[in-house]
């Protein structure tokens, strides 16, 4: 990940609402949430939880898909593991410690 992409995560993300939105989404992962639950969950008009799911879309932080008359939202479980690993490379100064290609990626698979 460059630095303008993290930006924008990061920036996506430093708004209360949008933030709860997010971990929200990253709860209900894999299966992801329809709009209408969000903002029931969020105590949220919808029309304002779309600015917000927009803003959240247009960093990657979040996909979406049609599901008959209502859009389900998912959280990118991979721009995410990309975020962190981007704020952990430069971790431990250089020194040999657990590196940011280390980290376990997050895999939301259901349950078998």
């Amino acid at each position: 990940m460059e630095i303008e992409s993290a930006l924008v995560c990061l920036a996506a993300l430093s708004q209360p609402t949008r933030l709860e939105a997010f971990r929200l989404l990253v709860r209900h992962e894999p299966e992801g949430l329809p709009a209408g639950d969000i903002a029931r969950a969020l105590c949220v008009p919808q029309n304002t939880l779309s600015a917000h799911l927009n803003v959240l879309s247009q960093a990657r932080l979040v996909v979406s898909a049609r599901n008959g008359r209502s859009i389900v939202y998912r959280a990118d479980l991979s721009r995410l593991n990309a975020l962190t690993r981007f704020l952990a490379e430069d971790c431990c100064g250089g020194a040999a410690c657990a590196s940011a290609d280390s980290l376990p990626a997050l895999n939301c698979e259901a349950p078998q």
